[in-house]
């Protein structure tokens, strides 16, 4: 099968926090399960680079480069093969009006759109300095993240490749069917991170008042992965 979407997904900030349960079952599709790290259930905020994109092998204009920005939570599928381990996204913020449209309409999947842009820059230090920006409804949210830029694999047993390597995403259809499509990319390294962070994110104001208790509340994990080429393959309903 060929791939849907290629693209590089580029120096990924992921924030996690703990969270109730019960907060997130109202979100889990039918047939799935949360999926747990040591007896806990976790959603994380995640912010990254699109570049290089490719829809069916087409490059579309002015739709090539981009930031996004999604919280999403961790799931499992139960199989005959074993568990399949995935995410399942809350919402997720792209600067493109057209990209949202095409996602929410064909896919159903939660896209909405924003002021947004990203930098990273290196200093003189050779240290990664990585800025995100996002403007919707006169809100500002930035979060800012200096890393040393000496890449490496964390352990296959570490929190960072828990929260980093998923292969499966999931969603619905609109008549509420789950759907399964899978994630293609190479083990992702990690950055060292430094202790200079920013974070500003008003997220009742992106989520809704039910996650207004992010707000200030401090993260579980932080990292900072390198990313790589990715390939998204077609989506499944799944009877």
């Amino acid at each position: 099968m060929k791939p849907f979407l290629t693209a590089e997904w580029r120096n990924l900030i992921l924030i996690t926090y703990e969270v109730e349960a019960s907060l997130l079952e109202k979100y889990l599709p039918k047939g799935l399960q949360l999926d747990q790290y040591k007896g806990r259930t976790f959603a994380s905020f995640v912010a990254f680079d699109f570049l290089n994109t490719k829809v069916r092998g087409l490059k579309i204009p002015f739709h090539i480069n981009f930031p996004e920005v999604n919280l999403r939570f961790y799931v499992r599928r139960t199989t005959p093969e074993g568990y399949k381990r995935g995410v399942v996204f809350i919402r997720e913020w792209v600067p493109k009006h057209c990209i949202a449209w095409v996602a929410n309409r064909l896919y159903n999947e939660p896209y909405k759109r924003a002021n947004m842009a990203s930098k990273t820059l290196i200093d003189e230090q050779q240290q990664l300095n990585i800025q995100h920006f996002l403007k919707y409804k006169s809100i500002e949210h930035q979060w800012r993240f200096k890393v040393e830029n000496a890449p490496y694999y964390p352990d296959e047993y570490s929190t960072e490749h828990f929260f980093k390597e998923h292969e499966w995403g999931f969603g619905t259809t609109k008549k509420g069917a789950l759907i399964e499509y899978k994630v293609e990319h190479p083990k992702w390294r990690i950055y060292p991170l430094k202790t200079r962070f920013y974070l500003d994110i008003d997220f009742a104001q992106l989520y809704g008042e039910e996650w207004e208790f992010l707000n200030g509340q401090i993260p579980y994990n932080l990292l900072v992965a390198e990313g790589s080429a990715v390939k998204v393959f077609p989506g499944k309903k799944i009877d």
